[in-house]
C-alpha cells in the first residue's frame, strides 16, 4: 500500500511541478488505480481542496485584515494584509510566498496565522501583473510557469524596502514554488531580508552559496527526492562558505507536508514541529 502511495504521489508531483497536463495524469493514474473513478478519487485526496476547512477564521475579531493593490517594479501587486488589531510592540513584517497556484485560500489562512503569532503579515499575489490568482488551481500553474520572474523578484524587493522604511525588519517564508522563491529573494535582497524560510523548494545552483547575507530556515521532506536534487547541495554549500543555515529534513513525509488542506500530503506531527521552529526562527531574527 505505501508502495501505491508513493507511486501515486510521484505521479500528481510531476503533474503539478513538471508536465501540467490533467489528461495525462488522469491515464497514469487510472493505470494505477484500476479504474477511472479511482484515480479521479486519488487525485482529489492529493490535490489542495479550496474547501478545506482554514485554522484561522477571515472574520477573527482579533485581526485587521486589508487586500489592497499598489505598483511596485512599474506594474501592480495586490497583497493581502493581516495584523492584530492591537498590535505587538516589536513585531516584524513576514510576507507569505505562495505555492504554484498563486494567492490561495490556504495562504491567507497562513498569512492569518502568522498575524496571530505577532507578525504583520503580507501575502503578495504574484500573479498580479497577469490578472491575478484565478480560481482554477491548473489555470494558475500556467500563469506561473509564464510570469516575468525578474519582474516578480523586482517586486519583492521593491516591497521589502518599503516596509522597512518604519524601521521594521523584514523576513518571508514561502512553500514549494515559494520556497524556492525565498532562496533567490535571499541572492537578490541581500541584507534587506533578514530572514528567510523556505519549506520544500527546490535551490539555487550550489555556487550562488557565498552570496548569501540573509539567515535561512530550510524545511525538506523525506520522501521529496526532486527537491533533495538540489536541496541538499544547496545546504552543504551554504554550511561550507559558514552561512547562516539552519536545515531539517522530516523523514517519511511527502512534498507539501505542511499544506493541511491536501488530505493524503498533509503531515500533522510535521508540519506542527517545522511550523514551531518557524515562528521560533522568525521572533529571533524579526522582533525589536
Amino acid at each position: 500500500m505505501t508502495e501505491f502511495r508513493d507511486r501515486a504521489v510521484a505521479l500528481y508531483d510531476a503533474f503539478t511541478h513538471e508536465h501540467h497536463d490533467r489528461r495525462r495524469l488522469l491515464k497514469q493514474m487510472t493505470l494505477l488505480a484500476g479504474s477511472t473513478a479511482a484515480a479521479e478519487a486519488l487525485i482529489a485526496g492529493l490535490a489542495a481542496s479550496p474547501a478545506a476547512a482554514a485554522l484561522t477564521e477571515a472574520t477573527d475579531p482579533r485581526l485587521s485584515i486589508t487586500t489592497g493593490q499598489a505598483t511596485f517594479a512599474g506594474q501592480p501587486l495586490t497583497t493581502y494584509r493581516a495584523t492584530l488589531r492591537t498590535p505587538r510592540s516589536g513585531g516584524g513584517v513576514v510576507l507569505v510566498i505562495h505555492e504554484n497556484r498563486g494567492l490561495t485560500p490556504h495562504i491567507r489562512d497562513v498569512t492569518r496565522r502568522l498575524a496571530l503569532a505577532g507578525f504583520t503579515a503580507i501575502a503578495p499575489d504574484f500573479l498580479s501583473a497577469q490578472g491575478g490568482t484565478p480560481a482554477d488551481e491548473d489555470a494558475a500553474r500556467t500563469l506561473i510557469g509564464s510570469a516575468d520572474y525578474d519582474l516578480i523578484l523586482a517586486q519583492a524587493v521593491a516591497l521589502i524596502k518599503a516596509e522597512a522604511k518604519g524601521g521594521a525588519k523584514v523576513g518571508a517564508v514561502g512553500f514549494c514554488w515559494g520556497g524556492a522563491f525565498v532562496n533567490r529573494l535571499a541572492l537578490a535582497a541581500g541584507a534587506r531580508l533578514q530572514a528567510g524560510v523556505a519549506y520544500y523548494g527546490p535551490a539555487p545552483s550550489p555556487a550562488e552559496a557565498a552570496r548569501i547575507q540573509t539567515p535561512l530556515l530550510l524545511h525538506y521532506a523525506g520522501k521529496d527526492a526532486r527537491v533533495a536534487q538540489t536541496g541538499t547541495p544547496w545546504v552543504a554549500a551554504l554550511k561550507l562558505a559558514n552561512k547562516p543555515v539552519q536545515a531539517f529534513v522530516y523523514p517519511g513525509v511527502d512534498h507539501a507536508f505542511n499544506n493541511d488542506s491536501s488530505a493524503e500530503r498533509y503531515d500533522k506531527a510535521a508540519a506542527t514541529l517545522a511550523w514551531g521552529r518557524t515562528l521560533a526562527f522568525l521572533h529571533a531574527r524579526l522582533d525589536r
